[in-house]
């Protein structure tokens, strides 16, 4: 867990606007995004499921709340958030506000508004705090997050709907006033995660340790699904599970054609990795079932492999340590899966496929007509996989050494076969 913060000094208290891009991985504890917090007073905006933007001030007394209807359950995608605190707006209403992909949350549960000119004593001198809820660190990607100090922006100055897919997307230099305390983060840094890029050199301080992902708002990668599993744990940003006996998880993207490329090593053995499809039903022991492909640890010297209903160890392909990487190329086009250890590639008898012209696969005959995902199962006592969809890392550990990759999308540890790519938004549109 993790999270950054810097200390406020002469703030505006009555005004702000906090901008960021958010791709939320657990609802079932208080995400936070931001707060401002000065010990136990603080303004925090936090998600569980639904978004809350509230105020503690004085411990116990509340000067404003918004508690949204709206449930925030989407854990594949990046969502654009705005909230804008302006006290000296005439209007009640307008004083506290919230913004999801450009349009204004509406529907409250909960909804009381500060005074006119009330100043917010965390945010005049508290630490402003970036993913955060109270004590609760980490559980959100973030991306391009402004603080304009003194300043009430609509959304629009930070996002805009595309003219071609009417989606919402992100503005990346937009033309706004930061104040005296404001920052701007744009993370393209991997080696100094904190630095501002407002023109204040307002850096922030790290409490823990963050990681720089390729998954980003204009690149959004598949991840592990909180919404399509069993009982397995999910962390690491999603991209690693842990669980007890035959419980698994989808990714999530999905696809019926396309050639897809990415990578999953084990933690320990009895892990079976591989892919599923749509009509697979979520029960405990889902590897067992028809529509179910991939390989699994720990049977002796041969991979054990699930192959659409059924089971048995491998006559040539290797077995999968905790140091292997295992290597998934799915051809949709052809209905072909390919698998391989370490950047090298066979089919079940042993025999080195070739991917790049279709000989040799490890499984053929997948019905194409169908959405394949990517799919893992514990089928120990707490054990997982690390999984690598282009990220450049195994749980948290980077990559040793990129792979040639024609695409340029994603960073793996082995060459990506020629025609394949990352299941990521980017990936989808070539």
């Amino acid at each position: 867990m993790a999270y950054l913060y810097r200390t406020n000094s002469g703030a505006s208290g009555t005004t702000a606007t906090v901008s960021a891009w958010v791709k939320s991985v657990d609802t079932s504890f208080d995400a936070g995004v931001f707060q401002f917090k000065s010990g136990s007073e603080m303004v925090p905006l936090y998600i569980n499921p639904i978004v809350k933007f509230r105020t503690y001030i004085s411990s116990s007394t509340s000067y404003g709340i918004l508690e949204a209807n709206r449930k925030m359950r989407d854990f594949s995608g990046w969502f654009h958030i705005v909230a804008t605190i302006d006290t000296t707006n005439a209007t009640a209403g307008d004083r506290l506000r919230v913004y999801v992909n450009g349009e204004r949350i509406t529907s409250w549960s909960s909804e009381t508004y500060p005074s006119q000119n009330y100043s917010y004593a965390p945010m005049v001198s508290g630490n402003f705090e970036l993913g955060k809820y109270s004590s609760t660190e980490g559980a959100t990607y973030l991306a391009h997050v402004h603080y304009c100090d003194g300043y009430a922006y609509e959304p629009t100055v930070f996002g805009s709907t595309d003219a071609t897919t009417g989606e919402w997307k992100i503005n990346t230099n937009p033309s706004v006033s930061y104040g005296t305390n404001g920052v701007f983060l744009k993370f393209a840094n991997s080696a100094s995660m904190v630095t501002d890029s407002s023109g204040n050199n307002n850096t922030m301080s790290l409490s823990g340790s963050c990681l720089q992902t390729q998954d980003n708002p204009s690149n959004n990668f598949a991840t592990w699904n909180p919404l399509k599993k069993l009982t397995v744990t999910l962390s690491n940003g999603n991209t690693t599970t842990s669980g007890n006996g035959d419980n698994g998880v989808w990714g999530t993207i999905g696809e019926s054609s396309g050639k897809w490329y990415w990578e999953t090593q084990q933690n320990a053995n009895s892990v079976m990795m591989g892919i599923t499809h749509e009509d697979v039903q979520q029960t405990t022991g889902r590897a067992d079932q028809a529509g179910v492909y991939g390989l699994q640890s720990g049977n002796g010297s041969y991979a054990y492999y699930r192959n659409n209903g059924s089971s048995g160890n491998s006559s040539g392909f290797p077995e999968i340590t905790n140091s292997n990487v295992l290597c998934h190329a799915l051809d949709l086009d052809n209905g072909k899966y390919f698998l391989g250890i370490d950047g090298v590639f066979k089919n079940l008898s042993g025999t080195n496929s070739n991917v790049a012209t279709g000989a040799d696969p490890t499984f053929s005959g997948l019905d194409t007509t169908k959405f394949w995902f990517p799919f893992t199962e514990s089928r120990g006592t707490g054990v997982g996989c690390d999984v690598n969809f282009g990220n450049g890392y195994f749980g948290t550990t980077a990559i040793s050494s990129e792979g040639t990759n024609a695409s340029g999308i994603g960073k793996f540890e082995y060459d990506v076969p020629t025609g394949f790519t990352a299941l990521s938004t980017k990936g989808l549109n070539e």
